[in-house]
């Protein structure tokens, strides 16, 4: 009778033909397996053979190696992506050029968006990065705001010196704009850019950043009614207690008095100032301290403000450069005659912008909460703002010729009329009531 062979069989009788072929088979798996999860460091441990009813279990005491970092990871990291190239922009037309970049209008190759580029100036640094540029993108990032103008990448050229900011095409500079319209804003239209810029400044000072160049040049406008703060090469955050900074800030016209008398230390006040003679500004459509130089800017402000004194401004006489001003006594100003149809929560609100005292100056938060922006007329919504054609964009003003027939029809008219009560106008498509003789028979 034949015996049946098994793996679980012990019979004695059955060693030589089974073991024969299960040694063979065990020396093989021992020989041909390497051994798994085994470090090739100095300090590993000794191989350790294990059966394959162990052999998923990790060995003992064999430290474990850590997992391989993949290099996807560092690319999803947005602070370590590369920038992306110039290139990837079609350049359109050249806006304008500033002290510290120019301007460009472009296109995006992939979305078709419409972007303003801004070249840094870096051809003559031999400091590295500028500071003024660090500064404007990194207020930029933080300055989240409908009302400041959008940042979105940085890209770069072929070269170490090409760096563009990429920001939101806005079609209108303030100033531009101003000198081409035929008119004024409207008293509720002023209300509506003053609530923006307002809205855009407190931001600023809730994170302690104070612009230093506000002007109607640097605010941008586009064809919805919609103000946005630009140009931030000179703004800077401040600290308490303040510290000393520079008094060659802010455009002359705009510049507020301490800083024409030699303060170093200042903070969010000289903004305010600004923004005073742009409201002055934006209400008689003509800037509001003009001056050719710091001598006769402040001469042009003791005689709009009167001149100041230990009671409208403490510590006047200590300023450095106050002592050195030798100017006519004007014991009152003409503020109030400059804008006759200003209401008095009007005047209230600009007297307040124009204080001499920085520490009376009223404050961002403050001001919009004025009762200006509550009396009649209302701020009026932006998007009822008329529009106007883009300078940056190139766009012209169209130029409507007149209806008018010509000269050879008016005569066939005024033949065929001829003693009637009306009679073709040869300045316009309508008619003109004629007062003549036949017209009164």
């Amino acid at each position: 009778m034949e015996v049946k062979k098994s793996k679980w069989d012990d019979d004695d009788d059955l060693v030589e033909p089974v073991k024969r072929p299960r040694k063979e088979k065990k020396k093989a798996i021992v020989k041909e397996t390497p051994p798994p999860r085994i470090l090739p460091t100095k300090s590993a441990a000794p191989p350790v053979h294990l059966t394959p009813d162990v052999r998923s279990t990790p060995p003992p005491n064999v430290p474990t190696p850590p997992p391989p970092q993949p290099r996807r990871l560092v690319a999803q990291s947005p602070f370590l992506q590369g920038c992306r190239h110039v290139d990837n922009y079609e350049k359109l037309n050249r806006i304008e050029e500033g002290s510290y970049g120019i301007v460009f209008r472009a296109r995006d190759r992939e979305t078709g968006d419409i972007v303003a580029l801004k070249k840094l100036k870096l051809e003559k640094e031999k400091n590295g990065f500028p500071v003024t540029s660090l500064r404007e993108i990194s207020t930029l990032m933080m300055c989240k705001h409908p009302h400041v103008v959008n940042v979105r990448e940085i890209v770069v050229g072929d070269k170490l010196d090409q760096i563009f900011i990429v920001m939101d095409f806005v079609e209108h500079d303030l100033k531009s704009l101003m000198e081409e319209m035929q008119s004024p804003f409207l008293s509720s239209e002023i209300k509506t850019l003053m609530l923006q810029l307002l809205s855009a400044i407190a931001l600023m000072h809730d994170h302690w950043i104070v612009h230093r160049d506000l002007k109607t040049s640097n605010l941008l406008m586009n064809n919805r009614g919609e103000i946005k703060v630009a140009d931030f090469g000179l703004a800077r955050q401040y600290g308490s207690p303040l510290g000393n900074m520079t008094q060659l800030v802010v455009t002359l016209w705009y510049r507020a008095p301490e800083l024409l008398l030699g303060q170093k230390e200042y903070s969010t006040a000289v903004d305010m100032w600004s923004i005073g003679c742009i409201f002055g500004e934006l209400v008689n459509k003509e800037p509001l301290l003009p001056g050719k130089s710091e001598i006769e800017q402040l001469d042009k402000i003791f005689k709009l403000l009167g001149m100041p004194d230990e009671q409208t401004w403490p510590g006047f006489f200590k300023l450095p450069h106050a002592k050195n001003i030798n100017f006519a006594q004007q014991p009152r100003g003409n503020l109030r005659a400059r804008f006759p149809y200003l209401t008095e929560n009007g005047f209230d609100l600009l007297s307040r912008l124009l204080a001499y005292d920085p520490e009376k100056r009223i404050t961002a938060e403050e001001a919009l909460r004025h009762p200006y922006f509550s009396e009649s007329p209302p701020p009026k919504d932006p998007a009822l703002f008329p529009t106007w054609p883009s300078k940056g964009a190139g766009e012209k003003r169209k130029v409507y010729a007149s209806p008018s027939a010509p000269q050879a029809q008016h005569a066939a008219l005024d033949d065929d009329l001829a003693g009637s009560i009306f009679a073709p106008s040869t300045e316009s498509t309508g008619f003109r009531l004629k007062l003549g003789a036949n017209a009164l028979k």
